[in-house]
């Protein structure tokens, strides 16, 4: 069964030898051009989207709007996503041991912050890599919780794995 990552993780390509991206600090925070006014009421916050090369040569990346999906809740209904203030990483060789990170804007009514699916799908070389995954939320740090950061990412990848299972023994009857 396909599980997804916990924001944080790396996730390597199978496809694309030593290249890896992991989906990572997903946290509140305002965008540095103002907010977009479709945007009233809710709350922003941001995540980066890092590609990494530790392969033997350079491959050519981009990751750009289209290629990162945000869902919020429960529901998962789609952030706002706010492309005036992200920045991608369009056309881009990333050389061995090397990274390149894209920032990207988003917001949502903040009671569904607490659950964030990002959904990445790169393109290496022309080429369109499969579709990946990661899920955390904003709220999950370790003042909050009272417990250690790795416990939480462990009790998150835990519940997550459960739901699917879940929904895989619902639908297999």
């Amino acid at each position: 069964m396909y599980e997804p990552n916990v924001v944080g993780d790396w996730q390597e390509y199978d496809e694309h030898t030593g290249l890896r991206v992991r989906v990572h600090r997903l946290e509140p925070a305002e965008p540095p051009r103002g907010r977009d006014d479709a945007a009233e009421g809710m709350t922003y916050f941001s995540v980066r989207v890092t590609v990494e090369n530790r392969g033997e040569h350079p491959v050519g990346i981009h990751l750009e709007d289209g290629q990162i999906d945000v869902r919020l809740g429960p529901d998962g209904e789609s952030a706002f996503l706010d492309w005036r203030n992200s920045q991608f990483v369009e056309g881009f060789d990333v050389y061995p041991l090397r990274r390149a990170t894209a920032v990207l804007f988003a917001a949502g009514p903040g009671a569904a912050l607490s659950q964030v699916d990002v959904q990445v799908q790169l393109r290496v070389d022309e080429e369109w890599c499969e579709r990946r995954l990661w899920v955390g939320g904003i709220g999950l740090q370790e003042e909050d919780t009272g417990t250690p950061h790795g416990a939480v990412r462990d009790r998150l990848a835990h519940q997550v794995s459960s739901f699917l299972r879940d929904q895989a023994e619902e639908g297999t009857s």
